[in-house]
């Protein structure tokens, strides 16, 4: 069956990005010993799902539109769904499909891309609010940094609570710590 899963970094006060969009935060912080598990974790993905500031922060960061290659070493030949309401370049070469409106509209044909594999929910955080809130969400992976922002994009600006999330899986990674949540529907009412 395939799951829904969102598998970001965060910050220890709850920011996935700067004011500006920026992981810059992120990338300053070293990496050894942090990314063990990212190559098991890819294997079950068939489909990402993102937005369009986390799509086009990818396009600025690794200036894709100029060396369209780089999007194999993010993405490999997996579909990708873009949610955005606005006209956004495309990665020549990439298989990107890029959807309006809401999650649950385009959930049958996420999971059809999907194949047998699971969903990966890149971001942003209230993309992935929109999973939750339509019962799609399935898991959340986070990564916390040893940083903190002032402000910034919230990691899931959304209320969950225990009645919603339960812990499977804590572990270290370098210097950061993971932690895995099981996501239940919401409760009819």
């Amino acid at each position: 069956m395939t799951r829904a899963i969102f598998y970001t970094a965060s910050t220890l006060n709850g920011f996935l990005a700067d004011p500006d969009d920026s992981l810059d935060w992120l990338l300053r912080i070293p990496q050894e010993g942090a990314s063990a598990d990212i190559a098991a974790f890819t294997e079950r993905i068939g489909v990402l799902v993102e937005g369009w500031s986390t799509y086009e922060w990818l396009l600025r960061e690794e200036r894709l539109l100029d060396r369209p290659e780089r999007w194999q070493q993010f993405y490999e030949d997996r579909p990708t769904f873009v949610f955005t309401s606005r006209e956004l370049p495309r990665v020549p070469g990439a298989d990107i499909r890029f959807v309006r409106g809401a999650v649950h509209d385009h959930w049958d044909a996420i999971v059809a891309a999907a194949g047998s594999r699971d969903v990966w929910v890149v971001g942003g955080g209230d993309l992935a609010g929109q999973f939750a809130d339509q019962g799609l969400l399935d898991e959340i992976v986070v990564t916390f940094a040893p940083a903190t922002l002032r402000s910034g994009r919230p990691l899931l600006p959304r209320a969950l609570d225990h009645t919603r999330l339960v812990l499977t899986g804590v572990r270290q990674a370098g210097p950061f710590a993971e932690l895995t949540y099981r996501v239940s529907r919401p409760a009819e009412g």
